[in-house]
């Protein structure tokens, strides 16, 4: 099988982390840019991209780049290439837009124009012509302009990749699955120590915590991907990847906890980890954060998404000083990270943060913080470790 140059979308923020996630899967002239990383690999690796990363939201497939200046020149340029390779004129096809040009500043002018290219390529050729569908199409064409230059992709995913498969249920604030699997990559989380996430809303975090600790595909539970619609797509192919990939699964030898206080919330979650296959490892309670104490013997990693008062109305100084309290007295020998948009209540929690690390949630900036909580004091650990 011949390779060709792929580009991975992610979050601001997790270029690294996705380009690392990219090497480790086996993928050739890794490039990072700005919320994305191009890669070289064959359509076995695109199959084995698409169910694997935790941190792509799309895996698009450049097949032309061309200059462009006005409508004509991108017309032109859509005509040139031979789209009887990718759709025929019973199929169906969607165009989604990207621009960052002077020359073209309007994404529905841009999409309605190659799609009369596609159109009229095929009416010429055989009077007949392949119709839009929005909701369910046979391809999705992706046009990203920056400047004058134009490039052609396959969408090869389809929906967003975020959209793992297993959540049913959700709450007021909840977090995206590629966020969640990249604070998690971030907080350096492998699966060797317990876990808890001790504000798990409809359990986002625990369910990518799992599936990072068992070395689960991301997308096993994820009903479609867009290549499956190809001309090309090789379902024997697909069934060898993912075969390889489940045989690569571990062990997991530890606890994963969740606590909510709200019962509804506990609920969700648990439907939504039974949805992921994943409740063997996973245990979910009601509780509230701050009446908890650490249960677990040796290491524990924390990852959670507080309230940031954008959607859910809670006494914001007190909270976060009540998070640090908890933290710092009742969490000895704990790694702890959350994120948060509300950058002004950070200063509450009483505690130094030993990370920052900017990142966006929506559209919402926020920091990604750590506190490392000793099992002793700071000074006692620090003559300890040099006690030689």
């Amino acid at each position: 099988m011949e390779n060709f140059k792929m580009v991975a979308k992610t979050l601001f923020g997790f270029e690294e982390v996705l380009a690392k996630e990219l090497l480790q899967l086996g993928a050739q002239k890794i490039e990072q840019g700005t919320r994305m990383v191009s890669f070289i690999g064959d359509k076995g690796f695109m199959y084995k991209a698409n169910l694997a990363l935790r941190t792509a939201l799309k895996i698009l497939k450049p097949i032309k780049t061309f200059k462009a200046y006005n409508d004509k020149s991108l017309y032109d340029g859509i005509q040139k290439i031979d789209w009887s390779e990718y759709l025929t004129e019973y199929k169906t096809f969607v165009v989604e837009t990207t621009l960052h040009s002077e020359h073209f500043n309007h994404s529905q002018f841009v999409a309605l124009k190659t799609k009369d290219a596609i159109v009229d390529q095929f009416r010429e050729a055989t009077g007949k012509r392949p119709d839009i569908d929005k909701d369910f199409p046979d391809l999705r064409i992706h046009i990203h302009i920056d400047r004058d230059m134009v490039t052609v992709s396959l969408d090869t995913s389809g929906e967003s990749l975020h959209k793992r498969g297993y959540k049913t249920a959700t709450n007021i604030a909840p977090i995206n699955e590629v966020l969640a699997a990249g604070m998690l990559l971030l907080s350096g989380w492998d699966g060797n120590s317990h876990f808890l996430d001790p504000m798990c809303g409809s359990g986002t975090i625990l369910a990518e915590a799992a599936m990072i600790a068992c070395n689960i595909p991301a997308n096993i539970n994820r009903k479609e991907f867009a290549f499956e619609k190809w001309q090309d797509w090789d379902s024997e192919l697909f069934d060898k990847v993912l075969e390889s990939l489940l045989k690569k699964t571990r062990e997991f030898h530890y606890t994963i906890t969740g606590y909510d206080k709200a019962p509804s919330a506990v609920a969700k979650a648990k439907d939504n980890i039974r949805n992921a296959n994943l409740d063997e490892y996973i245990s979910i309670r009601q509780a509230n954060f701050f009446d908890t104490e650490k249960m677990t013997e040796g290491p524990l990693h924390i990852v959670f998404n507080p309230p940031y008062g954008e959607r859910l109305d809670i006494e914001m100084e007190r909270f976060y000083r009540e998070l640090g309290d908890t933290m710092k007295q009742k969490y000895p020998n704990t790694n702890a990270w959350f994120i948060t948009a509300n950058l002004e209540a950070l200063k509450f929690v009483g505690l130094k943060p030993s990370r920052k690390i900017k990142l966006f949630n929506g559209k919402l900036e926020a920091r990604f913080v750590k506190y490392e909580m000793y099992a002793g004091s700071k000074r006692a650990k620090f003559q300890t470790d040099t006690n030689y």
